[in-house]
């Protein structure tokens, strides 16, 4: 399994993790089963998050790798917070939502409360789960003293922020922030269309998301690509979908020409940035979750990469 020291901390992980969020939409078997096809295909790193089936799924993962036989130490665990639902509390402090929330209080009962569902001492990464609009910078430096000191969580990250909101945060922290978990894949682009389209007036000029590309290559903070497989956000998925034909096509093609799948292709598409990226597959199917982790050991040429990038829908200024 390829590697990459994720945000230079010196922690190795490997290209691809195991997103845990439909999880608790699964049988304890069907769970396991999930568990027992990435870990023998080298996915040691698991990422979930205390908003996912308002805990459910996170119990989930932790019972499915208690009966897969996992060992703590052979594991990446990554949880995330912030996030309260609208329909109750995700962190046992009793506060309801819906709102984000970066308090101190909130991000240690956070982790204290996802520690307890994985039924571990530690979280090996914690991220803050999108930003919110009332943080005070200090509280969440105070809030991972804590946690750093108590030995609960290992390092730290962001989840949907901008170069700015990450700057503002690191300015205080003593802990470098070493991952941002941001939407990417072959039918969610931004970050790269604005990137082509510079000095241009065009739609995909626009830049949404700050320059948050090339900042976390300068940085050298690990891009984590979340829902690489849908398009728009949550409206499907893009592989074998009839509404993109001429792109399954496309995938359909270099795929044979590596001996690989259209699943594998586009991870293989993700993997191919120069940008200390890892992919989060949120798929529950094992047949699948098979087809996209052996896309990491496809290696696209420039002219492939571009040619998947024009079939959904992109151009060149």
């Amino acid at each position: 399994m390829s590697q990459i020291n994720l945000g230079g901390s010196g922690l190795m992980v490997p290209t691809i993790a195991l997103g845990a969020m439909r999880m608790g939409e699964k049988s304890d078997a069907q769970a396991q089963e999930v568990v027992e096809t990435v870990m023998s295909k080298g996915v040691n790193f698991f990422d979930t998050a205390d908003i996912y089936g308002d805990g459910q799924s996170t119990s989930k993962l932790a019972g499915a790798l208690k009966a897969a036989g996992v060992k703590r130490e052979d594991i990446i665990l990554q949880s995330k917070g912030g996030i309260l639902s609208d329909d109750g509390p995700v962190a046992g402090d009793g506060i309801l939502g819906p709102r984000y929330e970066f308090s101190k209080d909130h991000i240690i009962a956070s982790v204290d409360a996802e520690l307890s569902r994985l039924n571990t001492d530690y979280l090996d990464v914690f991220l803050l789960h999108r930003p919110d609009a009332l943080v005070q910078p200090e509280e969440v430096a105070a809030a991972f003293d804590v946690l750093s000191a108590a030995g609960k969580v290992k390092q730290f990250g962001v989840s949907n922020m901008n170069p700015w909101q990450v700057e503002l945060l690191q300015s205080v922290l003593d802990q470098k922030l070493v991952a941002n978990q941001l939407q990417f894949g072959v039918m969610h682009t931004g970050m790269v269309d604005a990137g082509l389209h510079v000095n241009m007036s065009d739609a995909r000029s626009v830049d949404h998301d700050g320059g948050i590309l090339p900042y976390s290559q300068l940085k050298n903070m690990t891009i984590q690509a979340w829902s690489p497989f849908q398009y728009g956000m949550f409206e499907g998925h893009f592989v074998d979908n009839d509404k993109f034909p001429e792109l399954n096509a496309k995938l359909q093609e270099i795929a044979d020409n590596h001996h690989s799948t259209k699943n594998g292709i586009a991870v293989a598409f993700i993997l191919s940035m120069p940008a200390n990226m890892q992919v989060v597959l949120g798929s529950m199917t094992p047949s699948r979750l098979t087809e996209m982790i052996d896309g990491r050991d496809v290696q696209l040429t420039h002219q492939e990469w571009y040619d998947i990038y024009f079939a959904a829908g992109n151009d060149l200024p």
